[in-house]
C-alpha cells in the first residue's frame, strides 16, 4: 500500500522516493501530497505491458488525480487519458496530450464540452444517453466532421463494492439499460446516422474490485449484445470494460495485480466471442485508482492530541491533523479505511488506540478511524497515510477556507512541485468584496 522503494532512514524518518518526509514538510508545509514519481510511472507501465498493445488501449482515468505532469507521464508510459469533464479536458489539452489519445466521458455533456472535444480531436466520446445522440450529432454536423463514440451499457453487475461508487445496477444515472433495450435502441439510432461513428460498447461495474468474477458477467453479457447487433449488420469494433481495479489500503486487501487480471480478462472475453461465433474486438481499460492511489502518501502534523474515557474503562486518543475532509474526504463520504504511520520518527513506546481526525467544523472530520499509534505521540510529529494518490487531491474542497495541500513529485532524492499550495489570496481571489 505504500509506495515501491517506501522505508525509514537510520533517523527512524520515512523516505519516499529518495526523500525524507521531514525534509519534504518543512518545504512544502502541511498537509502535503508526496507522489513518488517512480513509483506512478512502473505502475502506469504494469499496465501497458500486461495487455497485448495489438489488441488493447489504457486510459489512465483522469478522475483519479489529474495535473499536467500526471497527463505527460501517462502518455509517456503509452497509456491515453479518460476525461470527465470540460476541465479535466482541458488539463490533457494543455499538457499536450494528442487528441486522438483522449476519451470523453460524463453523464450530461454540455454542447460547449462536445464541441471542445471534437476540435481537440478527441478520439472517442461516450455516450451516457439517448438526449446525446441528437446533442453529439448536432455538434458534429455543425463542424462539419464525423464523431467516433461509444454506447454506455448498464449491464445489472454490481461489482463488490460500496453501493456509492457500484455503477453498473439499473438504478442509477449512468449509462443505458441493457435490460430494457434502450442500449439496443440507440446504437441502431446511431449506425444509421452519417456525422456518427459507432466504434464499439463501453461498460463499468464499480470501483475498488479485486477480482474478474464481475467483468466475467459483464462481458458475457456485453458479448451478447453484440450477437444481436451482428445479427442487424452493426458490427462491434471495440469493447471497453471500464476501470475499478482495485487497491490494498490495509493490510487485509488483497487485490489482483494487473498482469493476472489482464489473463484473466483477456481469456473471458476470447472464450465469450468463439461460443457466439463472433471476431474478438479491441479491448479497453480504463485504470486510475490502481496507478495513482498507492504512489502518494499524505503527511499531516499532529496538533492536539486528546484522550477521551469510553465505556467500561477504555479510552481512545483523538490525534487532530493540520487537514481533514478538505483534502481526504473518502472516509466520511465512503467510510474508507487506510493505514497511517508516525513518519518523523520511531518510537518504542507502547501502542494506544487512536482516532485521527481533521481539524474541520464537522464530526465527521475523521481521516483514520481507528489505528494503533505510539503512546508518546506529541504535537509536532508528522504522520503520514497511505494510498492518497486516488480521489483525495481530486476531490479536495476549501471546507472552513482551508487552503488545498500542494502536490509534490519526489524522485531520487528530489523534488518537483506539480501542484502548488494554495495561499489565502487564492481562497479571496474570486471574492469581488475583498478588495473593498
Amino acid at each position: 500500500m505504500w509506495p515501491l522503494g517506501a522505508h525509514r532512514n537510520g533517523q527512524g524518518a520515512l523516505v519516499v522516493g529518495g526523500v525524507d518526509v521531514r525534509d519534504a514538510a518543512r518545504d512544502f508545509g502541511t498537509p502535503l501530497f508526496l507522489l513518488d514519481e517512480a513509483d506512478f510511472r512502473a505502475r502506469a507501465a504494469a499496465f501497458r505491458v500486461a495487455y497485448d498493445p495489438g489488441r488493447t488501449d489504457i486510459y489512465y482515468a483522469a478522475k483519479a488525480f489529474l495535473c499536467t505532469t500526471i497527463a505527460r507521464w501517462a502518455v509517456e508510459e503509452g497509456l491515453g487519458i479518460d476525461v470527465a469533464s470540460g476541465g479535466e479536458l482541458a488539463v490533457a489539452v494543455a499538457a499536450g496530450v494528442p487528441g486522438e489519445r483522449l476519451l470523453l466521458h460524463g453523464n450530461n455533456k454540455s454542447r460547449g464540452e462536445i464541441r471542445r472535444a471534437l476540435e481537440s480531436g478527441v478520439g472517442r466520446i461516450v455516450v451516457d444517453a439517448p438526449a446525446e445522440v441528437d446533442r453529439i450529432a448536432e455538434v458534429a454536423r455543425d463542424m462539419g466532421v464525423r464523431a467516433s463514440v461509444l454506447v454506455r451499457v448498464t449491464v445489472g453487475v454490481e461489482a463488490h463494492t460500496h453501493e456509492f461508487i457500484a455503477t453498473a445496477h439499473e438504478d442509477q444515472k449512468f449509462g443505458l439499460s441493457l435490460a430494457s433495450g434502450a442500449a439496443y435502441d440507440v446504437i441502431l439510432r446511431i449506425a444509421g446516422m452519417d456525422v456518427l461513428d459507432f466504434r464499439g460498447l463501453h461498460s463499468h461495474i464499480g470501483s475498488q474490485i479485486f477480482d474478474a468474477a464481475g467483468f466475467e458477467v459483464a462481458a458475457m453479457r456485453l458479448v451478447g449484445l453484440m450477437g444481436e447487433l451482428h445479427a442487424e449488420g452493426i458490427e462491434v469494433a471495440e469493447l471497453n470494460l471500464g476501470g475499478g481495479m482495485g487497491i490494498a489500503y490495509v493490510s487485509d486487501d488483497d487485490p489482483l495485480e494487473a498482469g493476472a487480471m489482464a489473463k484473466a480478462i483477456e481469456s473471458i472475453v476470447d472464450e465469450a466471442c468463439a461460443r457466439a461465433h463472433l471476431p474478438v474486438p479491441r479491448l479497453a481499460f480504463e485504470p486510475g485508482r490502481a496507478i495513482v492511489g498507492p504512489s502518494a502518501i499524505t503527511v499531516y502534523e499532529v496538533g492536539t492530541v486528546k484522550p477521551v474515557e469510553l465505556d467500561h474503562g477504555h479510552q481512545r486518543v483523538y490525534v487532530s491533523v493540520d487537514g481533514g475532509m478538505s483534502d481526504n474526504i473518502r472516509t466520511a463520504l465512503y467510510d474508507a479505511d487506510y493505514t497511517v504511520t508516525l513518519a518523523s520518527r520511531v518510537s518504542t513506546a507502547a501502542p494506544m488506540l487512536c482516532r485521527v481526525v481533521g481539524k474541520h467544523c464537522e464530526s465527521g472530520d475523521v481521516v483514520v478511524r481507528d489505528a494503533w499509534l505510539p503512546g508518546d505521540l506529541r504535537e509536532g510529529d508528522l504522520l503520514a497515510v497511505a494510498a492518497t494518490g486516488a480521489y483525495c487531491r481530486s476531490m479536495a474542497s476549501q471546507y472552513n477556507y482551508l487552503p488545498r495541500p500542494a502536490v509534490v513529485a519526489a524522485r531520487d532524492g528530489n523534488c518537483t512541485v506539480m501542484l502548488r499550495r494554495e495561499t489565502e489570496e487564492d481562497l479571496l481571489a474570486l471574492d469581488p468584496g475583498a478588495a473593498v
